[in-house]
């Protein structure tokens, strides 16, 4: 398992390597230049007109040791020069001297032309402030080149930290970047500036700071997660989950919670919804028992929580007085663990005093922004901007595991830290996408794995099963159901089964 590492963790990754270990500052940046050079030729990328533009810090200290090694092979490489002279770095004051004895000048300011390739060494991952006056317009005037923006270690105005743009920011082809992927390559906005990302080793000592990430599972991991599957098994065996979802006329939700569930192992499923989803349900996911109520009846609740090994409640279940005491009876009264989803966080946000009820209980939720903003009471930008540290905050507070669903899905586990999901696209974007998400967690749950992995094998499948999606109906005709209908191709993946030909199953 990899894990992410902000900027600020990379700096003190930076200043351990350089005072525990016998690597220097200028081997390192000797390194990552020599790295940047292997990609970029190794990826045929014509290095025949390119412009390498440098700030003062070390991040522009690359950016002259690769024009240096480029000179030294014989290419012209026109070089640039943005901000301070008087504000460079020790070694970045070195490799200038040293590009000065190749006889290639330094120009002040970026200078347009007709250029192969646009390499980015302007700000580094320490960057922490706005870009503002000539540095912008430098920024400006490099993406409107016509030449292949190749990003040094992160592409300028991206926050390493946070994904946030700075005012603005290269908008890279290639990004290269040093020893490990760094949060702001992987979080919305700065995602879209990134185009492929390369991870080059150049002797940073990052172990120390492992614990601290954030986890990049990979394929062993996630087999790792799988519940087994004994021969000698019976449905009982597979658990027994109870789902509450579908106000009047929100059948769609508990058709897709249920299904996802059943496809993702369960054994036993009860749905519990309002009457007048029953002739739907009944037709629609006919393994599945269908308990139904006119009026709320705590009794009849009571007893089928008491059935259940795991509940998923919350998706199409609306915020009326009746759905508050659902929720309310189902956290009072159930064992748990608990998936809550969609109108049962709604509810939550809206009566807080219901995380009481949680207490010494396992529980999952699933938040997409919006709905964890609720939660916390702030603002979607201000989440967008904090999520890391807001997100551990909100598991260590309240003791769950908490899925908070973007373009980039990060999951909290209490005393674990938080896990990064790769898998998923934006055809994914649709109603019913996440009562799918919760269906495939709780039958995942159902099956007696713990919430945290869970939540992470969950959230992965149910990308993959996106990813495979998009594939065959393309980015935009993507339906929530499409997704059920590729569970069980991602679960064979991660397993090691071998479909015959895709199209037959279908």
């Amino acid at each position: 398992m990899d894990y992410l590492l902000t900027g600020t963790q990379m700096q003190q990754a930076d200043r351990f390597t350089i005072e525990h270990t016998d690597v220097t500052a200028l081997e390192l940046m000797e390194r990552a230049a020599q790295s940047c050079i292997q990609v970029m030729e190794e990826e045929r990328i014509s290095l025949d007109a390119p412009c390498i533009v440098c700030g003062s810090g070390n991040n522009g200290g690359d950016g002259f040791a690769i024009a240096r090694l480029l000179a030294e092979k014989g290419y012209s490489p026109t070089v640039c020069m943005v901000g301070n002279r008087k504000h460079c770095t020790r070694e970045t004051e070195f490799q200038m001297a040293a590009l000065d004895q190749t006889g290639i000048p330094v120009r002040d300011g970026y200078v347009p032309g007709n250029y192969s390739t646009v390499i980015d060494a302007v700000f580094g991952v320490g960057l922490n402030r706005e870009i503002q006056g000539d540095c912008r317009e430098v920024l400006r005037q490099m993406n409107e080149s016509s030449g292949l923006k190749v990003a040094i270690d992160i592409p300028s105005g991206i926050s390493a930290d946070t994904g946030m743009v700075m005012g603005i920011a290269f908008l890279a082809d290639i990004t290269i970047t040093f020893q490990k992927r760094k949060t702001g390559l992987f979080l919305s906005p700065g995602r879209s500036y990134t185009g492929k990302i390369f991870v080059t080793d150049i002797g940073i000592s990052t172990s120390q700071l492992c614990a601290d990430g954030i986890f990049l599972p990979d394929l062993c991991d996630y087999q790792k997660m799988l519940p087994a599957r004994p021969e000698d098994a019976n449905k009982g065996d597979f658990g027994k989950l109870l789902v509450i979802a579908g106000s009047r006329g929100m059948s769609g939700a508990a058709y897709l919670n249920a299904m996802a569930a059943y496809l993702s192992g369960a054994g036993l499923i009860k749905i519990y919804t309002a009457e007048e989803n029953r002739q739907i349900l009944q037709s629609a996911v006919p393994e599945a028992i269908l308990c139904t109520y006119r009026e709320f009846d705590r009794q009849d609740l009571t007893e089928l929580l008491q059935w259940a090994d795991t509940v998923c409640i919350g998706s199409g279940l609306g915020t009326s007085m009746t759905s508050l005491e659902l929720l309310r009876t189902t956290l009072e009264s159930g064992k748990g663990p608990f998936v809550i989803d969609a109108d049962g966080l709604n509810l939550l946000s809206a009566h807080p005093e219901s995380f009481r009820c949680l207490s010494g209980k396992t529980a999952v939720l699933t938040p997409h922004m919006k709905e964890m903003s609720r939660l916390l009471n702030t603002t979607v930008e201000d989440l967008k901007e904090h999520r890391i540290s807001l997100l551990k905050s909100f598991v260590k507070e309240h003791a769950v595991v908490c899925v908070l669903k973007d373009a980039r899905t990060l999951t909290g586990v209490p005393d674990q830290g938080l896990f990064f999901n790769r898998s998923g696209n934006c055809a994914m974007a649709k109603a019913g996408a996440g009562d799918v998400l919760a269906g495939i967690i709780a039958g995942l749950m159902a099956q007696h794995q713990t919430p945290g992995n869970a939540a992470c094998l969950g959230v992965y499948l149910h990308g993959r099963s996106g990813d495979l999606a998009r594939e065959a109906k393309g980015v935009y005709s993507v339906l929530a159901r499409d997704l059920l209908e590729y569970i069980s191709f991602a679960f064979m993946e991660i397993s090691g089964e071998k479909p015959q030909e895709r199209k037959e199953w279908l």
